[in-house]
């Protein structure tokens, strides 16, 4: 049987998933390669996340994703010596204003890809690097990129543009919105789970290290948090999340920051790590008694309630919302503090439901739904690069 394999390269990282090829791919182990470019360790799990094997790479495949990628197919080799890898799935953050559905892979494509690396400055390359490694492992495979901006692009025009003269929409400087899929599968599992709420009003929060929110109406994206840049909207781990750009203005003029310096401060050191000054991990700071680390909670939970009221009435209503992402599928304390006071918007958790992480957490007869599903934007690549190789 063919096989194809999901890649998704971060800044410094490889997650990975082997899979049966078919209309319905079915997982054979997924794993992560940490800390590309330094002390690297691949680990390999099963589907059900039990750990198969941890190791370390040697100093040559540590130093990029391409050493990498060959000590994954070294892992998978050992233990699925028959797998044969006839596509390969990438999550690329950014498509631009034209690619709004998952695309095989040319040299062209890929060079149109190569342009967006401005708007996506620190995610872009690594999906790109992870493409070129792959091309170069499985040079007669069919390589599929599947976007995170796609999910997006049906946005009515007041959701899409800023207040710029209309040359800068025209060049490509949109609300492109990301996350989508993640988005993607989300609202395919509410349509799955509750179809009446998912052809209704629904808002998704994708609460993690990055985070964002999106307005889905009838399954389709309405709005998001995000907008040109995966900075806007919701605070991060470490990105600031909606700025002010007079703050940046001041930045350059008053404190003489140039461009590669503001990128760092917005980008790495920001957000939930910048405000508290401890650490840019939810559970790390809802464990601490620092006070600036309840800050940061607090300020990342207001913006939550202030996006949710504002994409509510982007929809004209709610009937439901849906907490995904590390944060928002773990953390009952975040989701309390989100909802809580919320009753004017139909928003009742139940605590009980809440502190179990059960798929639904609202109370019985509540005016809007609150659930909770666990994401899987592996899962999707994996559907679209079957379907694209004739799976």
């Amino acid at each position: 049987m063919a096989h194809l394999l999901v890649l998704n390269a971060g800044s410094s990282s490889l997650k990975f998933g082997l899979y049966d090829q078919g209309a319905e791919p079915e997982m054979l182990c997924r794993g992560l390669v940490d800390r590309i470019g330094g002390a690297a360790t691949v680990t390999l799990r099963a589907p059900e996340g039990e750990r198969l094997t941890t190791r370390e790479l040697s100093p040559e495949r540590a130093v990029d994703h391409a050493g990498a990628l060959a000590d994954v197919l070294e892992t998978i080799g050992e233990r699925f010596p028959d797998a044969r890898i006839s596509a390969v799935g990438h999550r690329v953050v950014h498509g631009g204003m034209d690619y709004a559905e998952p695309v095989v892979l040319t040299s062209e494509i890929l060079a149109d890809l190569e342009g967006f690396i401005p708007f996506a400055p620190l995610h872009q390359p690594h999906n790109l690097a992870g493409i070129r490694a792959a091309l170069e492992a499985f040079p007669q495979a069919v390589q599929v990129a599947c976007f995170d901006t796609a999910f997006h692009r049906g946005h009515p025009f007041v959701n899409d543009t800023f207040a710029l003269p209309r040359r800068y929409y025209e060049s490509g400087v949109r609300r492109y919105g990301f996350h989508g899929l993640s988005y993607d599968y989300v609202s395919g599992a509410l349509r799955e789970r509750a179809p009446d709420d998912h052809a209704g009003r629904v808002v998704i929060a994708h609460l993690g290290n990055g985070a964002s929110m999106c307005g889905l109406h009838g399954g389709k994206s309405v709005a998001s948090s995000m907008g040109f840049s995966a900075l806007d909207g919701l605070p991060m781990g470490t990105r600031s999340g909606q700025l002010d750009p007079g703050v940046v203005l001041h930045l350059m003029t008053a404190e003489g920051m140039d461009a590669d310096a503001i990128e760092r401060l917005l980008y790495k050191e920001s957000g939930l790590l910048g405000m508290s000054g401890e650490s840019h991990d939810m559970r790390t700071l809802l464990a601490s008694d620092n006070p600036h680390a309840a800050e940061a909670i607090d300020y990342f939970c207001f913006r939550i309630r202030r996006e949710l009221g504002g994409l509510a009435a982007a929809l004209k209503g709610l009937d439901a919302l849906v907490f995904t992402g590390g944060i928002g599928e773990n953390a009952g304390a975040i989701r309390a503090s989100v909802c809580a006071d919320l009753g004017w918007l139909g928003i009742a958790l139940d605590p009980e439901r809440n502190a179990d992480n059960a798929p639904v957490i609202s109370r019985d007869g509540a005016p809007v739904t609150v659930h909770v599903i666990p994401t899987n934007e592996e899962r999707v690549i994996a559907r679209a690069a079957a379907a694209l190789a004739g799976g």
